[in-house]
């Protein structure tokens, strides 16, 4: 007996909390008409650019030889030496020596060497790049309808054709 009646109960809170439902059915309307609706979008198509380019390459003609650096660097270590006084200023004068004398000898071979030569390469090179379309789009139909007497409109994504279907709700009023 306890049960039936807390069911009820609940039942009851649940009826008058909830709204009145709708009667909900469906009909057809006749289409009027069906506008098709176009937008203009620009559409990128991307495309591989190449060409043939000319490249310079420079090149030095090599003597072989590291003669040169060696004995200019030791020929600059010995005067740095004979030049200096005291012992540490002997020591850092053979290095100072030896350090500039490389380079001297560096500078001699650099100069001795080949004649700078130059070659030609072509390389091939290619870019992608967009080109630009405007391209007009069917996005969609302007649809004025009539059902029983009234007119509608309703944007669509489909043309419907002669008819379209609608949703008929019947509330009372309070």
């Amino acid at each position: 007996m306890k049960k039936m009646i807390y069911g009820c109960t609940t039942g009851a809170l649940f009826m008058m909390s909830a709204p009145i439902l709708a009667n909900t059915s469906y009909d057809y309307a006749r289409v009027v008409e069906s506008i098709p609706i176009y937008q203009e979008v620009r559409v990128a198509s991307p495309r591989k650019d190449c060409w043939n380019e000319q490249v310079v390459t420079h090149q030095r003609g090599q003597s072989g030889s590291s003669t040169p650096v060696i004995i200019s660097t030791i020929i600059g270590g010995a005067l740095g030496n004979a030049v200096g006084h005291g012992q540490s200023n002997r020591r850092i004068g053979a290095v100072v020596g030896a350090v500039l004398g490389h380079s001297v000898g560096r500078d001699i071979v650099r100069h001795n060497s080949g004649p700078v030569v130059e070659t030609y390469e072509t390389v091939r090179r290619c870019e992608v790049v967009n080109e630009y379309q405007e391209q007009r789009r069917l996005v969609g139909y302007q649809v004025r309808y009539r059902y029983h007497g009234e007119d509608y409109t309703v944007r669509m994504d489909n043309d419907p054709g002669d008819r379209i279907q609608v949703k008929v709700r019947v509330e009372p009023l309070r």
